[in-house]
């Protein structure tokens, strides 16, 4: 059986786990929020038209932050029309996704949503068709105690106190041709550097994001970072990422090392940033926004051009199986490998649009292959991020050459005295043994051992077997010369959870 060896030592830290690498997103796109989150009708749903079912699993998901409204739809979206008395908003058409918008769930919905999920809200500007005026006058309307114009009318509108949003994205995906008021790198720059330098002098605590490119693939990629920065650099806070990952021509060697993609994608923009950063002479390190990603099938989707208008039609609404699931779980390694400078994640989208959560309009919410990855990782990713450089043999693979079989990272909580170890097996054919030195860890002791894995791995959940992939409890993995040994299946994910002294 092919081996692996790490150590971890937590004198050799990469950085902090950010609670905020364990975002999602909530678009109006699809079914994402209505008969998503919002489904008024629902026999589970609250006062609010909150479907109670899906907000349990928003929690046990983990989700610490949402970005809203978009994507796409934010960039021809008026934030007026989601305020105020329902009866009185206007239906408008969305340009984005060809779809018939009531504007039934807006701003104030979506506040009192995210208080009930526990989650912080991202809220995402339209810099596409709009400007300074209109964000400037969203953050008064959202974030001034009151006694203007716009902050009374938030009073009116039933929201006596401030919603104090500290995160919000300066557009989205401004790079791409698809995007109603698509830029280039100089008029977004410039656009985005007026907007911040506006909404700081309102308030200089804001965490401003600038929009990065859409994909690493876009003829501009890196170009359109450095005009961005050098435009935005003295005033924001984060640059963003956009990526997402499917197997392209039946190749699912690629396709389980997607994470080396992610990966390049990262060290790139973080090179483009310092570079910016040098050549500004300004210290500052700008961290960076990973606030799109995930395994998504676009090869499925036959493009916007396609869609007929409709109110809330089934849009991508993919369905995931175990390699998808061993997917999002390397995707979540690779973003806590590089947890000193990625300081945020939304993983695109929540409910229904390649999401983690699916549900069914009157009837059931459950748990999608990908969603297990994500909610234990959430859960036992507390502390620092160990550095781990794995001893691995390799998988060659036609899209990133020869990647090392086994993608790890390990994070240790110092107040609980928690090790986390987190491993995928890319090899889809052969198994793995894993050792992982311990020894500067003396008495540890394994206290779970979870595996994600099947020997179909075209598995699925649905509303009929919602639990037919799981992850499943190990039984028998100890430690042993201050060693730990860990099998690990062809194509899975694994967590192993240890007590320290």
């Amino acid at each position: 059986m092919p081996t692996a060896r790490l150590h971890l030592d937590p004198a050799f830290r990469v950085g902090t786990v950010d609670r905020r690498l364990f975002g999602s997103f909530v678009e109006h796109m699809g079914r994402s929020v209505y008969t998503g989150v919002f489904e008024p009708d629902h026999p589970r749903a609250d006062a609010d038209g909150f479907r109670t079912d899906v907000l349990d699993l928003v929690r046990e998901l983990g989700v610490t932050t949402v970005r809203y409204p978009g994507g796409n739809f934010v960039s021809h979206y008026r934030w007026e029309d989601g305020v105020g008395p329902v009866e009185e908003r206007p239906t408008r058409l969305d340009l984005a996704w060809r779809s018939i918008e009531s504007n039934a769930f807006g701003l104030g919905e979506f506040m009192a949503w995210a208080a009930k999920a526990g989650v912080e809200p991202m809220m995402a500007l339209n810099l596409g068709t709009r400007g300074v005026p209109e964000a400037v006058a969203l953050l008064e309307y959202a974030n001034h105690p009151g006694g203007t114009a716009r902050s009374e009318l938030r009073r009116s509108h039933g929201a006596e106190d401030p919603y104090g949003i500290r995160l919000w994205c300066l557009g989205n995906e401004l790079d791409g041709p698809w995007q109603m008021g698509h830029k280039t790198a100089h008029e977004y720059g410039r656009l985005a550097a007026e907007t911040a330098r506006a909404m700081k002098r309102f308030d200089p605590g804001l965490e401003l994001v600038a929009c990065g490119s859409s994909n690493a693939h876009i003829d501009t990629f890196a170009s359109w970072e450095a005009t961005v920065l050098e435009h935005t650099y003295e005033f924001v806070d984060y640059i963003s990422l956009h990526g997402y990952y499917e197997p392209q021509d039946g190749d699912t060697d690629s396709f389980l090392a997607s994470a080396a993609e992610m990966d390049r994608m990262i060290d790139a923009v973080v090179a483009t940033a310092d570079h910016v950063g040098a050549k500004l002479r300004d210290p500052k390190k700008i961290k960076l926004s990973f606030d799109e990603w995930n395994v998504w099938y676009q090869s499925r989707f036959g493009g916007e051009d396609s869609l007929e208008w409709r109110t809330a039609p089934e849009l991508i609404e993919d369905v995931y199986d175990v390699t998808d699931a061993v997917v999002v779980g390397s995707l979540l390694i690779t973003l806590l490998r590089h947890a000193d400078r990625v300081g945020a994640a939304c993983q695109a989208q929540l409910a229904n649009v390649i999401a983690p959560i699916m549900t069914r309009p009157g009837g059931p919410a459950w748990r999608q292959t990908v969603f297990h990855p994500f909610a234990l990782t959430a859960r036992h990713a507390r502390g620092r991020v160990l550095r781990v450089e794995p001893e691995s043999p390799v998988v060659e693979t036609a899209r990133h050459g020869a990647v090392p079989a086994l993608w790890a990272t390990a994070t240790h909580d110092e107040e609980t005295g928690e090790l986390a170890l987190f491993a995928v097996n890319r090899d889809r054919t052969a198994p793995l043994t894993l050792t992982a030195g311990l020894r500067p860890f003396p008495g540890s002791h394994v206290v779970e051992h979870l595996l994600l894995a099947d020997d179909d791995p075209a598995a699925v959940n649905t509303a009929e077997q919602p639990d037919r992939v799981v992850p499943r409890p190990v039984a028998g993995t100890r430690v042993s010369d201050d060693a730990l040994t860990v099998e690990l299946p062809p194509a899975s994910w694994t967590l192993v959870r240890l007590a320290t002294s």
